[in-house]
């Protein structure tokens, strides 16, 4: 096994010592691939150590995904690949649509994709993009090929001492295959394959489908979601084996997976209370936004005070062409799930190249170039008017003159406030809620391209010393185009409507006119009149007006020179009396620069794209960073009565930011085996992380979370009006139902501080490997980590709780003058980047590895992997207390934190050349955090979104080597085709990586995955 140091040459001299490191990787590969290990002779590195290995595990626990296993689990992806590992939590992946940043991260423990640090041979990625948000700073797995991984060691625990800032919750390290000859070609492909077989989901949407036909449809079985790819490895040893160059090309194209195509996501589910049920006993229906087609449009009315106000009136949607109206009712709500994607199609070409040199027994040159393009579209509903106040004239000719028109219906609302609409230059303040239906999904074409580049030179200086120096350079491109978006400059001006002035002439925009009221001036001579007042009046030239583009480019780059030296000081004579070897040392220094840049158009950096939820503004900034490390491992006592092995080691780091901020991180480790087969580790690491570009420099705007509803909302707020007084609810405005967003999703405001503070961590580790008998290996690993001055935003849902339930925070919630906290900009939750309160995460890793050689059988192998999660507690703001969000999800825990995950394989490597792999992947059973007991999280949980049930899925793999040259791999990815557990819409929220009443990113969502793969060498 790989030991990710920097060090030259270190052989392992004894097969056992190889055939160990094999044994504990948990889900090593098939017995007679443990023999091909143990026969190579290559150097051996440890993740999470610079220094030369005394065996093939550190005093960190390390677990191990190898080549074999990567192609048996079929998975086409990186990130897909991770998230099967259970330390692995929910993040940025391609089951993203709405809110996706095109990037795909990992995130250990749950505690974020910034708190991890994503190495490829030892060495950082950059940041994976320049758009906003908290997880593009994380490095995009996109990057890494797949099929180039010759295996991935996962750290648990702090690493900063040894890698620098990010390493907090551990480490991933991708070891490629970067020495090769020969030519081999892979030929992939793989579709899903799902039965609509839930019949409870299919009679919701067929009930719907009664009333709504055009957008509620039952689907059918289907296999979707194609992938193929293509990919070429070829390399070559030259001058006389003292070099070799090694070059990878892939190609791989993604069909998207549609939520219209799963009879569970088919619609969008709201709760809803059965018929004499009791409280608690709910069921779900099909659900939607009240931006909706033909629209709902909220006349004003008078509140509970009898204060005229908008949104207080009936709610009506069109009735007919002749600009008639009707009641708005839940059946008009819109189904905007068929539009959304399951998993975003995509198109993406890796090519990597690596080449080393001997240029004297002292000198090694090596060189790394990496370039990968990606190509996605998010798409989700159609844009339009999300409920925003527009001023409607009376002159309008477009609101209809009969009984039930639009412009009787809004003098009969202004008539109960006692305010005009009867004349001309008469106005009403109507909130209108229309989807753009007729302009088809918003569309975000998302493009990342990266250029990665390694230059370096190691060797030995002598038998004592050796030395590794090297620059690193990379840079990510980003480009994106957002189409489909309504401008809410525009929007207001097509609403503005006045007759013709040429006799005869259609309608027109008030804007498109000389207007008087500004000396006769023509504010915008290309307006054309949304006619949202009759069905079948949006015409193709109001569309082409009020669509328009928003645009971001941008990149983030990253320089890296480095230079380690590391020496076996037991040459000098430093080491203990009973010990074998001697004291080992190692020393570096690195200088690393980051830089940012984001540029937005105008529509972005104004706010004026209507499915926005706010404003993205360009933003720039660099980080510099100078370190200095060193690493020191002493044995204590080897082969002796009661240690044969005894060994410390200790790291320490210092870094300056150009910030100003100064940090130290330093860690210790311990091993002791008392004899061979059995060893216990040790670690403590004060880790910490510096806030990266975004965090600092982001500016401020409003972005989106979710909560299932405004508490001091509705028919029934769950907050006392004494309690909404505390945040800024009148009491005319308590209990309005304007207060709820139909879609549960509300403004925050975001944005940096540059004077943030690094976070620090503590971070424990203690475990015991055992090999009690002979091809049998198990560890089990206690780890806790611990955070503090945690960077980030508070949950907005958290400060709105602690204003209506302590009182604290108030000033933080801004309501707007009808009370919301959705309908107009300025009503939101403040919540930009602070330095917070803690995290203090801990649980247990268990690893166990058999195999059993069968003769003229074959071989024989049981794999297992489990986590065990016993403590997620979190403290969102410093003194407020903590809560923990063990075995829960919802607004404030975030995603789904399972308290137990497993993977367990049984293998069997044939005598005829066939291999068989039996994989039982499990989840255990999560609730939500309304149902804990702890005051700050309990709270009122619809049935349907109490309990996400436990789990379990299993996989069918095979792989028949025909001979030398062809080698075919297929399989079946959840068997029986299993559902996911579902819940509301509004509690899976996209905001915590929900998707499609799910979490796709945490359960197989999309159905049976059958893949084959075809390989071929030369």
């Amino acid at each position: 096994m790989r030991k990710n140091k920097q060090s030259p040459v270190v052989f392992a001299k004894k097969p056992a010592v190889v055939a160990t490191q094999v044994a504990l990787a948990v889900m090593a590969q098939f017995a007679y691939a443990q023999q091909q290990v143990a026969e190579r002779v290559e150097r051996v590195e440890i993740t999470g150590t610079r220094l030369p290995a005394l065996n093939v595990e550190g005093p960190s626990p390390v677990t191990v995904m190898d080549a074999q296993e990567i192609r048996m689990d079929g998975l086409s992806k990186t990130e897909d690949l991770l998230n099967a590992l259970p330390q692995v939590f929910a993040s940025q992946n391609s089951n993203m649509s709405n809110g996706a940043t095109g990037t795909a991260n990992v995130n250990l423990r749950g505690l974020g994709p910034t708190r991890n640090l994503v190495l490829l041979n030892g060495r950082r990625l950059p940041a994976g993009s320049p758009r906003s948000g908290a997880t593009s700073a994380a490095a995009d797995l996109n990057q890494i090929p797949a099929p180039l991984i010759q295996r991935v060691e996962l750290l648990t625990g702090g690493a900063s001492a040894v890698y620098g800032s990010d390493a907090i919750t551990g480490v991933v390290n991708f070891i490629m295959n970067d020495r090769f000859e020969g030519l081999q070609v892979d030929l992939y492909h793989s579709f899903y394959n799902h039965q609509q077989h839930n019949t409870q989901f299919s009679d919701i949407v067929a009930a719907r489908h009664t009333t709504n036909p055009t957008q509620f449809n039952v689907p059918g079985d289907v296999n979707d979601g194609n992938v193929n790819g293509l990919s070429l490895l070829m390399g070559r040893n030259f001058a006389d084996n003292k070099g070799n160059a090694t070059m990878y090309f892939a190609y791989k194209k993604e069909a998207a997976v549609s939520q219209k195509n799963r009879d569970f996501s088919a619609c969008a589910l709201n709760p809803r209370p059965s018929s004499g049920a009791t409280a608690g006993s709910l069921g779900f229906q099909c659900g939607g936004s009240a931006t909706s087609f033909p629209g709902a449009f909220f006349l004003p009315g008078l509140d509970a005070t009898g204060t005229f106000a908008p949104g207080e009136g009936p709610t009506l949607t069109v009735a007919d062409a002749a600009a008639n109206t009707r009641a708005f009712v839940t059946a008009d709500q819109f189904n905007f799930g068929p539009y959304n994607y399951y998993r975003r199609p995509s198109e993406q070409i890796n090519f990597n190249t690596f080449a080393h040199l001997d240029l004297h027994p002292k000198v090694r040159a090596y060189t790394e170039l990496g370039f990968h393009d990606n190509k996605t579209n998010a798409v989700i509903a159609p844009s339009g008017s999300f409920g925003t106040l527009q001023t409607i004239f009376f002159e309008n000719p477009l609101l209809g003159s009969g009984p039930t028109s639009w412009r009787t219906e809004i003098a009969n609302a202004n008539a109960t406030g006692g305010v005009p609409f009867g004349a001309t230059g008469d106005t009403a303040s109507v909130i209108i809620a229309r989807r753009n239906i007729e302009g088809g999904g918003r569309d975000d074409n998302i493009r990342h391209s990266s250029y990665r580049a390694v230059l370096g030179a190691k060797g030995d200086l002598n038998k004592t010393w050796t030395y590794d120096t090297y620059f690193q350079t990379a840079t990510v491109l980003y480009q994106s185009t957002y189409k489909n978006d309504f401008s809410n400059v525009r929007l207001g001006r097509a609403l503005d409507v006045v007759p013709n002035p040429t006799p005869g002439g259609a309608p027109v925009c008030r804007s498109a006119i000389p207007d008087p009221r500004i000396g006769g001036a023509i504010v915008d001579a290309a307006c054309v009149p949304w006619n949202i007042w009759s069905l079948g009046g949006v015409n193709q030239a109001a569309l082409d007006y009020l669509q328009t583009p928003g645009l971001q480019n941008g990149e983030t780059r990253m320089h890296v020179m480095g230079a380690t030296v590391q020496a076996d000081l037991g040459n000098y004579g430093l080491k203990m009396p009973s010990a074998r070897d001697g004291l080992a040392f190692a020393f570096g220094l690195e200088r690393r620069k980051e830089f940012l840049n984001l540029q937005t158009d105008t529509e972005f950096e104004t706010g004026d794209l209507a499915g926005q939820g706010g404003a993205t503004r360009s933003v720039s900034g660099k980080l510099d960073v100078d370190e200095w490390f060193t690493e020191a491992r002493l044995p204590l006592a080897q082969r002796v009565p009661l240690a044969d092995l005894l060994s410390i080691n200790g790291s320490y780091r210092r870094s300056n930011y150009s910030t100003g901020k100064n940090t130290d991180t330093y860690g210790i480790g311990a091993e002791w085996a008392p004899v061979r087969n059995y060893r216990a580790r040790a670690s403590y690491q004060h880790a910490v992380r510096h806030a990266n570009i975004q965090e600092l420099f982001q500016p401020q705007g409003n972005n989106l979370f979710g909560m299932a509803g405004d508490p001091c909302g509705g028919p029934t707020p769950t907050a006392t009006a004494a309690q909404c007084a505390l945040s800024g609810v009148t009491p005319g405005q308590y209990g309005s139902g304007i207060l709820n967003n139909p879609a549960g999703q509300f403004n925050f405001l975001q944005g940096g501080n540059p004077d943030l503070n690094p976070e620090t961590a503590n971070t424990y580790t203690l475990g015991l490997v055992m090999t009690p008998v002979r091809n049998f290996t198990a560890s089990i690993d206690w780890w806790d980590i611990k955070i503090d001055d945690a960077v980030g935003n508070a949950p907005p849902a958290t400060i709105l709780t602690q204003c209506l339930n302590a009182g604290r925070f108030c000033n933080l919630v801004q309501r707007d003058a009808l009370g919301t906290l959705w309908l107009q900009p300025n009503g939101r939750i403040v919540a930009t980047n602070q330095n917070l309160g803690m995290y203090h995460v801990s649980g247990l890793d268990i690893a166990a590895n058999y195999t059993w050689r069968m003769g003229n059988a074959g071989g024989f192998g049981l794999h297992f992997l489990g986590s065990y999660l016993s403590k997620w507690e979190f403290e969102p703001i410093k003194g407020l207390g903590t809560f923990d969000c063990a075995g829960f999800y919802g607004p404030q825990c975030g995603a789904p934190n399972p308290v137990w995950r497993h993977k367990a394989r049984a293998s069997w490597a044939s005598p005829w050349n066939v291999d068989l792999a039996l994989t039982w992947r499990h989840i255990s059973e999560i609730k939500h955090e309304g149902m804990s007991t702890d005051p700050d999280l309990a709270g009122f949980v619809p049935y349907t979104n109490r309990v996400l049930g436990e789990r379990d899925y299993l996989d069918l793999a095979a792989q028949w080597n025909i001979n030398k040259t062809f080698s075919l791999r297929g399989g079946v990815n959840n068997i029986f085709d299993r559902d996911p557990p579902i819940v509301s819409n509004a509690a899976a929220d996209p905001s915590i990586f929900g998707n499609g009443n799910t979490f796709p990113q945490i359960y197989d969502a999309l159905g049976r995955l059958v893949f084959v793969n075809l390989t071929m060498k030369f």
